[in-house]
């Protein structure tokens, strides 16, 4: 009696996983213009900068066919490419051969397949746009 009803329990629980599953699939993924509007809510654009240092940036990620946004800082930096942002994908890896420190709107990315390792192609970089947050303003009495 006891090997039935663990194996009643087991079935439970992987059905249960598998509606939590579903469930999670079901729900409308963003599109790349919503992810970039949603990571930028709350911050003001700045001016646009040719170049960016790398060593200064602690963060990359890769928004699908719309962006590459830098972490540097409080500041994020959106790059869209001037050509082929239509290929990037969140599952890319970029790949940039510099001769200085710094990203510049000149350069382009290799982008390579996180799994396979294989080259998809390369963009065509434009200028930085940076984003911060406002300054908050003390309240006088």
């Amino acid at each position: 009696m006891n090997r039935i009803v663990t194996k009643l329990g087991f079935a439970a629980a992987a059905g249960a996983l598998m509606l939590a599953g579903t469930a999670v699939d079901a729900r409308p993924r963003l599109t790349g213009e919503e992810q970039l509007a949603k990571l930028l809510e709350g911050r003001v654009a700045g001016k646009p900068v040719d170049c960016i240092t790398l060593p200064n940036v602690q963060s990359s990620s890769v928004i699908d066919k719309t962006a590459i946004v830098y972490g540097s800082g409080s500041t994020i930096y959106v790059q869209r490419p001037k050509t082929g942002a239509e290929t990037l994908d969140s599952n890319d890896i970029l790949v940039t051969q510099l001769t200085t420190s710094q990203l510049c709107s000149i350069d382009t990315v290799q982008l390579r397949d996180r799994n396979g390792g294989f080259w998809r192609g390369f963009v065509g970089l434009d200028k930085f746009v940076p984003y911060t947050r406002p300054a908050k303003v003390a309240l006088a009495n």
